[in-house]
């Protein structure tokens, strides 16, 4: 089941990384590039991190942290309700997770803002995959959508080759 860490931030579009994911960048193993998808004028962009200083390979534990970032490109403010989210192991195990929220908040998107937080989930083999989507709604008219998280890889350099 996926952690979520309490270090996000809201700031205007373009605004710089924090300095928590740069150290993730530099503590993982490998990272890849980010994952984008934008639903309704929502753009959600995922990057993955192994972390191989939580990872156990000789116990079969492989953990992972990621970086979200949730950018309203439209011209409604829009608010974040729930998430689910499909986390599917190399075996092709996949666990369902939903709950109110991200990091204990539902936040509340501007147009031109932004919100980031990082998260992280384990698994039992060195690779996986992630996918979700965001529970929206638009507050003056109580429209309700959803918005698509990307899927993601996970890989660790305990994976034969590449796999996703």
């Amino acid at each position: 089941m996926s952690t979520e860490d309490r270090r996000a931030g809201r700031g205007g579009r373009g605004s710089a990384p924090p300095a928590d994911t740069q150290r993730e960048n530099r503590a993982g193993s490998g990272s890849r590039g980010d994952y984008s998808r934008t639903t309704r004028d929502v753009r959600v962009s995922v990057r993955s991190f192994y972390l191989a200083d939580q990872s156990q390979p000789e116990e079969n534990h492989f953990v992972w942290a990621y970086r979200v970032k949730i950018e309203n490109q439209g011209s409604l403010p829009v608010q974040l309700l729930r998430r689910t989210w499909q986390i599917t192991d190399a075996r092709g195990r996949t666990q369902h997770v939903h709950g109110a929220g991200v990091m204990g908040e539902q936040p509340l998107l501007e147009p031109g803002e932004t919100f980031e937080y990082t998260s992280g989930t384990p698994l039992d083999t060195p690779s996986g995959f992630m996918v979700g989507q965001y529970h929206m709604v638009v507050p003056s008219s109580g429209e309700a959508f959803d918005v698509a998280i990307p899927a993601f890889s996970l890989d660790s350099p305990h994976q034969s080759g590449r796999v996703h």
